[in-house]
């Protein structure tokens, strides 16, 4: 329980933790918010054309796609920032067992990951409802399993993202360094993929977070050999690789 306090006055005591979890809430409702008027704002044009009619996994995409970006920023600082310090030097003298530390760290970040995505999420779903209209609104409905799946889906996707961040923060310990792999690793990486042909689209449905979206119902990659589960099961396996990679790393080298 010591370690756990601990831990949790670590995060809790500095601004950057309470500044990320503001700018989550900000791109999840900002984004709903938007995409409700601008749905509405379709319905009710008189041009022609097809109207912007968003569903339940678009509501929540200001939180899969931005939101937990910076989850995973904040858990990567969470490590690195201590290594830049020192603090972690002073850490692992009084808890001699780094990975209980290590792990410690990683599943408070998950719950805060968890707890305030699925908030967000759900807030920004009603708001898009209530803001688009009955016209606009009409797909926004939970009518089936992919639906609810959008929605309670995020903050488990945000809570793996959380343990991977601080697998990969403990694993290059610099922090400009592990940012500039989560977020090019998503964004960038992964959907450079499909430039490639059927190649490199064959190659895309065996990556991580193209399968953590297919979970979530929000991959436009085809041909997967699983259903949406076992996208789920395929990135926490990924997850669990990089953070049982970065315990290894803790406990072999000097901090």
């Amino acid at each position: 329980m010591s370690v756990l306090a601990a831990e949790r006055i670590k995060l809790t005591s500095t601004r950057s933790p309470w500044w990320c979890g503001a700018i989550v809430v900000l791109l999840g409702i900002g984004f709903a918010a938007a995409m409700g008027l601008a749905a509405k704002a379709s319905v009710n044009s008189t041009s022609s054309g097809d109207h912007f009619l968003p569903t339940p996994e678009a509501a929540a995409s200001g939180v899969t796609g931005f939101g937990v970006m910076v989850i995973m920023i904040m858990a990567a600082l969470a490590v690195t920032t201590e290594y830049r310090f020192g603090v972690i030097r002073t850490t692992f003298q009084a808890v001699p067992n780094r990975g209980r530390v290590m792990a410690t760290k990683a599943a408070i970040l998950a719950v805060i990951a968890a707890v305030l995505t699925a908030a967000v999420t759900f807030i920004a779903y009603f708001l898009a409802k209530a803001l688009s209209g009955s016209d606009a609104g009409r797909d926004l409905v939970l009518s089936s399993g992919g639906d609810w799946r959008a929605l309670y889906g995020v903050p488990i996707y945000a809570a793996l993202c959380a343990v991977l961040a601080v697998g990969v923060g403990a694993l290059i310990r610099q922090s400009a360094g592990a940012i500039a792999l989560l977020v090019l690793w998503p964004l960038v990486i992964e959907n450079l993929f499909a430039l490639f042909g059927r190649i490199g689209r064959d190659i895309q449905v065996f990556l991580p977070f193209t399968n953590a979206h297919h979970f979530l119902g929000a991959s436009s990659s085809d041909g997967f050999h699983w259903g949406p589960w076992g996208g789920l099961i395929y990135f926490a396996v990924f997850v669990a690789v990089v953070f049982g990679a970065g315990l290894f790393v803790v406990n072999k080298r000097d901090a």
